[in-house]
This record gives C-alpha cells, structure tokens and sequence, in this order.
C-alpha cells in the first residue's frame, strides 16, 4: 500500500461496504456524497485496482475488495485502539511501567514497591523482563525498561544512576534428606565436597569461586536460567543452591547459613540519569529508594557482619 493511503478513505470505504449504497455511506461518515465517492476513488488508485462495482442501483465490492476488506478493518480497529491508549495514557488511566530484573533478584523484592505504588496510581501495568546486568542496562538506555533491580556491579556507565538499597547474605538451600541438612551451618569445607546447583547468569559465582574456593573449584552438578528449576532438583536431593537469603523458596527446602557468612552481596536500584520520569516511574523510584528494605531476615546480621573489619576486607 502506498504511503499516501489515508484512514478517511478506508472509513469511507469501509461505510459503503456495509450500506452498499452511497447516499447511506455518506450520511454516515458526515460528508458529502461527491466527497465520498472521491475518497474511495482515491483509495482505488493507491491499492491499483476497482473496489466498488456499480451499476445503476446495484453496488457490490468487486474480488479486490473483497480481499482487503478484513486488512482495512482491522487497520481502523488498530488506529482506534492506538488511539484509545493515547488518551487513555495522557489522562493517566494506563500507567506503564517496565522493571528489569537480574537472573539472582526475585520478583518478590519488587511485590511491595509495586503494591504501594498501585495503591495512588490505579492504572499501573507492570513489565517484567529478567537479563544479564550488562543487557539491562542496554535496555535501560534504549529506553526499553524504566528501572532495574541489580546485584553487585562495576564499571556503572556515567549515565547511570545507580542507587544502593540493601546487603544481604547467600545461605545453602538443600532438600531435608541432603546430607547436610541436619547442621545448624554449612561450613566451607561441606560445599567443596558438595554438588554445586547454578543459576545462569548468577552475578554471586565469580565470588563463590574467590572467597570459598580459593584452593579448589565446587562441583557444578547442573545449571539453568530457572530458579524454579533449581529449586525442584535441590528438592529431588540433586545438590545445593547457594542462594540469596530473601529468595522465596519450595516448603520443602531448607536454608542453612553458611559458616561466617562469607558470601554477601549489595542489591542496587538503577535508571538512567537525567531522563524524564513519567508518574509511575517517579513514585516506583522513590517508594524503592524509601522502603526500609532491612525489615525482614535480610539485616539481622547485616550490622554486625559489616562491623567485623576482616570481613569486610575478604569482600571489598
């Protein structure tokens, strides 16, 4: 179809194919019947071919126009709801808002945010894309997602702004029958002689490595982008995840801390400076950046962890 094509000639068209009479067509698209006639005419000569055949009192659409009839139908549907969704947006009745999650952040952290946000923005909808933090943050300046919830990072592009919200510590998760479920702690010892289940993608491993496992590597027994999937081989007695302490898990997990805590990990909030925010991106930012984000297992042990000096030199 030609660039030129108009959406009043497909409505008028579109009115004469339902009337099939073009006194009627013309009434009902408020115009003259010249008018009308005209812009069907015109219409004709972008497609190259006759949609209306008419002989004296008798109208029909020709074969073409029997062809394209449901394509400019569902054209005109697609304007309408494009159009719909612009007024709907400018009067804030629709709120996107796309939140990009690293592989290692449950959408749990977000559940609360998005709740409090829903609560003075009624026509909130929520996008949520999981990737990498370097394809985040793409998506970030591309304008595809508004914020993203991140894990330990460097090297933040300057056009970043990147917001610190909580630590928190990695715990073993492992079925009941494992046989080390019944410690109070896993020591760093148990993990080297125990099968290692990985998230894809998980920002934690490269610390895992360095801190645990300085003089020998763990045994990755299986690996998938699905923490679900982890979670039912951890409950099959498969192996162990090594997993943030505010994951969600199945009821039929344990999570076991790790002797002294070694394994810690800083959840950032991140948008791209200096872009404008639209209301529900504003609210999400500020609510996130307000919340009290150590309420819940996460902190209890954050004060004093972060306090040890030698602790704090093995994370840095």
């Amino acid at each position: 179809m030609a660039d030129t094509m108009e959406l009043h000639q497909v409505r008028y068209f579109l009115a004469l194919a339902s009337t099939l009479n073009f006194t009627r067509a013309a009434e009902q698209c408020n115009v003259t019947q010249p008018a009308l006639t005209k812009g069907v005419q015109k219409l004709e000569q972008e497609l190259g071919g006759q949609l209306i055949y008419r002989e004296r009192q008798l109208t029909q659409l020709t074969d073409l126009g029997k062809e394209v009839l449901p394509l400019l139908e569902r054209t005109i549907a697609a304007a309408q709801a494009v159009r719909r969704r612009a007024q709907a947006f400018q009067g804030k009745d629709v709120a996107p808002l796309r939140i990009g999650l690293a592989p290692s952040i449950s959408v749990s952290l977000v559940l609360d945010p998005i709740a409090e946000v829903s609560k003075f923005i009624p026509g909130l909808h929520v996008e949520l894309r999981e990737a990498a933090t370097d394809e985040l943050i793409e998506l970030l300046l591309g304008g595809e997602i508004s914020t993203a919830f991140v894990g330990d990072m460097k090297d933040i592009p300057p056009r970043i702004d990147d917001w610190p919200l909580f630590q928190e510590r990695y715990v073993a998760v492992l079925a009941p029958t494992h046989e080390l479920a019944g410690r109070t702690a896993i020591s760093i010892g148990d993990l080297r002689h125990a099968t290692i289940l990985q998230r894809s993608g998980c920002d934690v491993l490269p610390k895992v490595r360095d801190l645990c496992f300085s003089d020998g590597t763990p045994s990755l027994g299986y690996c998938s982008e699905k923490e679900t999937h982890l979670q039912h081989m951890a409950a099959a007695g498969f192996g162990v995840i090594l997993a943030p302490e505010h994951m969600p898990r199945l009821p039929e997990l344990k999570a076991i801390p790790i002797e002294g805590d070694p394994i810690w990990r800083e959840v950032h909030l991140l948008a791209v400076q200096g872009r404008k925010y639209s209301p529900a991106m504003d609210a999400f930012i500020k609510v996130a950046r307000l919340r009290d984000w150590s309420l819940g297992p996460v902190a209890r042990r954050r004060a004093e962890y972060f306090s040890r000096p030698q602790l704090v030199s093995a994370v840095a």
